[in-house]
C-alpha cells in the first residue's frame, strides 16, 4: 500500500511505472454529528476504512476528500459543496489520475449525501476515455448487515473503534425507527435529505447510548473484508476492460 501523499516524487512515478496500479478517493464531509461525535465523522471513519482497504489490497491511497454535500443540516454546522463541484473535483481527480497513467480507481463514498455527486461518474469517465479509464464508486455502509444511521448506535460504534474524539457522556437517543413501516421510514429519510432537522431535533437517527468499541471493530472489519472482496471482483471481471 502506498499513501501517495507521504511520496517522493521520484519514487512515486517508480511505483506507478513498474506495474499498473489501483488508485482509491475516500470522499467524506464535514457536518454535524449530535452532540458526542466530531464534525469529522463521516471523513474519519471513510479514511480509516479505505486506509485498511488499500493495506490489505496493495492499493494507492489518495487524501479524503473532506467536503461533501451536506446542506441538509443546516441550520446545524455543515461545510457543504454543491453537488456539481464535487463532480468537478472528482472527474477531475480522476482524469489527472489517468494523465498519470492510472487508469482503475475506487471512489469511496462516507456520505449520504455524496450520493447523487457520485451518481454515474464512472459512467461519464468511461465516455470520456474511450473505455479506458475505470471508475467504481461505492458507499461502505452498503458493505456491513446493520442498518445504517446518523450519529446513532452504529457510527458511534465505528467512531469509537477508530477515534479518541466520542464523548459518550453527551449521547443522547434521538429519532428511533424501530415500529415504523418501511415506507415511514423511506418518507422520513426522503424529508431528512433535504432538512435533516425536521425529522430529528438534536440531529441523531438512532440511539448511541449503548454503542461500544467492541461492535465497532467487528463493523469494521466487516465493512473491510466485503468492500475488498467486493474491489477484487470488480478487477476480475473487468480486466479484460482496462488498460486498452
Amino acid at each position: 500500500m502506498v499513501e501517495i501523499k507521504s511520496q517522493l516524487d521520484p519514487n512515486l512515478r517508480k511505483i506507478i511505472s513498474s506495474k499498473k496500479q489501483v488508485a482509491v478517493i475516500p470522499v467524506g464531509s464535514i457536518e454535524q454529528h449530535g452532540p458526542h461525535l466530531p464534525i469529522s465523522t463521516d471523513s474519519d471513519i471513510v479514511t480509516k476504512i479505505t486506509l485498511s482497504l488499500c493495506q490489505k489490497n496493495n492499493f494507492l491511497m489518495l487524501p479524503t476528500i473532506n467536503y461533501g454535500v451536506s446542506y441538509e443540516h443546516s441550520p446545524f454546522f455543515n461545510l457543504s459543496l454543491k453537488k456539481t463541484t464535487l463532480q468537478r473535483i472528482l472527474s477531475d481527480l480522476c482524469l489527472s489520475l489517468f494523465e498519470n497513467n492510472i487508469k482503475t480507481i475506487f471512489i469511496i463514498n462516507g456520505h449520504h449525501g455524496n450520493l447523487n455527486a457520485i451518481k454515474n461518474i464512472d459512467r461519464n469517465l468511461r465516455k470520456i476515455s474511450k473505455n479506458k479509464l475505470m471508475v467504481f464508486t461505492f458507499s461502505y455502509w452498503h458493505f456491513m448487515k446493520e442498518e445504517f444511521d446518523h450519529a446513532g448506535f452504529v457510527e458511534t460504534s465505528l467512531m469509537l473503534a477508530i477515534s479518541n474524539d466520542v464523548k459518550m457522556s453527551l449521547a443522547k437517543k434521538g429519532l428511533i425507527t424501530e415500529g415504523m413501516s418501511k415506507k415511514e421510514i423511506n418518507n422520513l429519510g426522503k424529508i431528512a435529505s433535504k432538512s435533516f432537522p425536521t425529522v430529528t431535533k438534536n440531529g441523531i437517527w438512532g440511539d448511541p447510548r449503548k454503542a461500544t468499541k467492541n461492535v465497532g471493530k467487528k463493523i469494521f472489519s466487516e465493512i473491510v473484508e466485503n468492500l475488498g472482496k467486493k474491489c477484487q471482483t470488480c478487477l476480475t471481471e473487468h480486466s479484460s476492460k482496462f488498460h486498452q
